[in-house]
């Protein structure tokens, strides 16, 4: 099935949430669906248009998956919780860390430690035990584009690769943001009624702090991601920019502390201005800013020793490393 993208220029906000919650309706019928809520733009905006298809009939869950960013679950039901919208949080972090073990190469990381891990054992055993067989996501225009031109697998594309969701998992996938981009999808999210934070929120990547890490995901390793994480969000709250990141990187490298040898950790910062992601220029950070991240990470982050700033436009890097 070839999908129209439906431009900012073109949207009807209204007509647009009007129709999806409608085709949501009509698909689930006097069913049950479920859907996983990251806090995400995208996750956000499919969940107020299921809830205000199906009510309680759409059960709405945060996968706990140890990938996360500092109190992210949390946030995320509280804020739900406040638009009146329950949110089951399940813990899955073990079944995830057991799944990505051993994994060193992107895509197997996004497919078999990602992919299968989410929507066959988390997700299959979650539909079995509510009866639902409806999958609501927000995958987008350029989730689509990327996987289907082979750039970057995107752990939401299933049935545009050929896979029949109902047969392996046993339950259908509803995906009604197909036809737009991040900017677009800002739009109908604003006049769903989310807050600020919500539809403007900067991107954070489906497998999470797993997109970050290169080479091997073990809980120390994202440990040390998420610390810098917190560093480089804080730092650049500020700044301008449609996304800004740290990256953990696999090798090792040779520092110095307190007078002797530290083979330490490198991580590499990422600052992103962009439109819709579909091409990006590295964010013109003034070396002050640059400096005091790179002191704030080797001091606070133990073992990081290097700090790095990526400027390689996209294409041809991407704006995740995995």
């Amino acid at each position: 099935m070839e999908i129209k993208e439906i431009k900012i220029n073109e949207l009807n906000p209204e007509k647009f949430i009007d129709e999806k919650i409608q085709e949501i309706s009509s698909t689930v019928g006097d069913g049950i669906a479920i859907n996983a809520l990251s806090g995400g733009v995208d996750s956000s905006t499919v969940t107020m248009l299921g809830h205000k298809a199906l009510g309680s009939r759409l059960r709405t869950y945060f996968i706990e998956n140890g990938l996360m960013r500092d109190d992210e679950p949390q946030q995320v039901v509280s804020l739900f919780k406040n638009l009146g919208v329950h949110v089951e949080i399940i813990d899955a972090k073990e079944t995830f860390f057991k799944a990505l073990k051993g994994i060193i190469d992107p895509e197997e990381k996004r497919d078999k430690g990602i992919t299968k891990t989410f929507y066959k054992d988390v997700f299959g055993k979650l539909v079995k035990e509510s009866g639902a067989k409806f999958l609501l996501q927000g995958t987008i225009y350029t989730d689509i584009e990327e996987t289907v031109a082979g750039i970057k697998r995107q752990h939401n594309v299933l049935e545009q690769l050929g896979i029949d969701t109902e047969e392996q998992y046993g339950y259908k996938v509803i995906e009604p943001l197909l036809e737009l981009r991040k900017d677009t999808v800002r739009v109908v999210a604003k006049h769903l009624g989310l807050p600020e934070s919500t539809y403007n929120r900067m991107p954070f990547p489906g497998p999470a702090l797993a997109a970050r890490v290169i080479g091997e995901v073990t809980p120390e390793r994202i440990e040390i991601v998420r610390k810098a994480t917190t560093i480089v969000e804080e730092e650049l709250a500020n700044i301008d920019a449609f996304q800004y990141m740290a990256i953990l990187h696999e090798d090792r490298v040779t520092g110095i502390r307190s007078g002797k040898r530290e083979f330490g950790r490198q991580i590499e910062i990422r600052c992103w201005d962009s439109v819709d992601a579909t091409v990006a220029t590295p964010t013109c950070l003034n070396f002050e800013t640059l400096e005091k991240l790179a002191d704030r990470i080797t001091r606070e982050v133990p073992g990081v020793v290097s700090v790095t700033y990526n400027i390689a436009k996209k294409p041809p890097s991407t704006m995740e490393v995995v």
